[in-house]
């Protein structure tokens, strides 16, 4: 006999219509005994919230060596040509670079940093591997905003997630204030799963990097959030870390300040999380943009190797 299981997050399917379900997954995996990194009242907080805001956890000097190679990267032929990189709608400017962490040997020993990885394997409840990294960019006065999103409802449409098992963490290389476009998080939005309307067209990935059109919440939905849990802007220095769960509802502004903004996004998933085929008969994303080929756990970097 055949048994067929429904989807617990189903998405732009064919009837078109949008819905809000409840989220079926923990936000901290294990009671958060897997490892130790985060006291009880961060893990607590990081599970009402969807997010956690860690302050200088870089120093000086490792967020300059940081930023110099995002800068060497933004500007190297070699790079810019590559279709990991991508420029902003209507511009030459890089807007991100995808894949640092095996293109940038300094970035791919941050992916390794304990004071990032440790804080991923206690939430998650197991080893990790990355899904995805990416820098970030958004140049003085043209730097584009990132519509609201669940970065969830993407990868599990279009790169076959399974469950809500999986985080980022911005590692921020400039100072994120007020005015240049701070990544904004709902509050608590962690615990519904948005289902977006639209069927998702062949190679989306091509421009929804520049500007999503499918994946995106309906307005109603965006405003329950909003009314239940308010928006909160991650306003603060560079060297400042935010890990941020995999449903949480989030966005950025526009950048239309002499200020630009850097970060580097690690995507920590559990090595058993990976990806399965993705939904309504897609094709795979780009390798960069999605790991099939290694699950392999991460292992961290000594102490004694940090990045600067």
């Amino acid at each position: 006999m055949i048994i067929s299981v429904s989807d617990l997050y189903a998405s732009r399917t064919t009837d078109g219509t949008s819905a809000i379900i409840a989220r079926q997954d923990p936000v901290v995996y294990d009671g958060g005994r897997y490892a130790d990194a985060l006291t009880q009242a961060q893990l607590a907080g990081y599970e009402r919230d969807g997010f956690i805001l860690l302050e200088n956890v870089f120093d000086d000097a490792e967020v300059q060596v940081l930023l110099d190679e995002v800068k060497r990267m933004s500007a190297a032929k070699d790079i810019v040509s590559r279709d990991e990189a991508i420029t902003e709608p209507g511009s030459n400017a890089v807007r991100s670079i995808f894949r640092v962490h095996e293109l940038s040997e300094k970035l791919g020993r941050l992916a390794r940093d304990p004071r990032l990885i440790h804080v991923a394997r206690q939430i998650l409840g197991s080893e990790v591997y990355m899904h995805q990294s990416r820098a970030n960019m958004k140049p003085g006065f043209k730097g584009k905003e990132f519509y609201w999103h669940s970065d969830f409802e993407t990868w599990h449409i279009e790169d076959g997630m399974p469950a809500m098992r999986a985080l980022s963490c911005s590692v921020l290389l400039t100072d994120n204030n007020a005015c240049n476009g701070p990544l904004m998080l709902i509050p608590g939005s962690q615990q519904q799963f948005i289902a977006c309307q639209g069927r998702t067209p062949e190679n989306h990935y091509k421009q929804s990097l520049k500007k999503q059109e499918y994946g995106v919440p309906d307005p109603l939905s965006l405003n329950l959030l909003a009314e239940q849990g308010g928006i909160q802007a991650m306003t603060a220095k560079a060297g400042s870390v935010v890990f941020f769960d995999c449903n949480t509802m989030h966005g950025s502004n526009g950048n239309i300040s002499p200020w630009p903004r850097a970060n580097v996004f690690m995507v920590y998933n559990s090595v058993e999380n990976t990806l399965e085929p993705p939904k309504h008969g897609l094709d795979p994303r780009p390798e960069y943009i999605a790991a099939r080929r290694n699950f392999a756990a991460l292992a961290p970097i000594e102490q004694v190797a940090m990045v600067a």
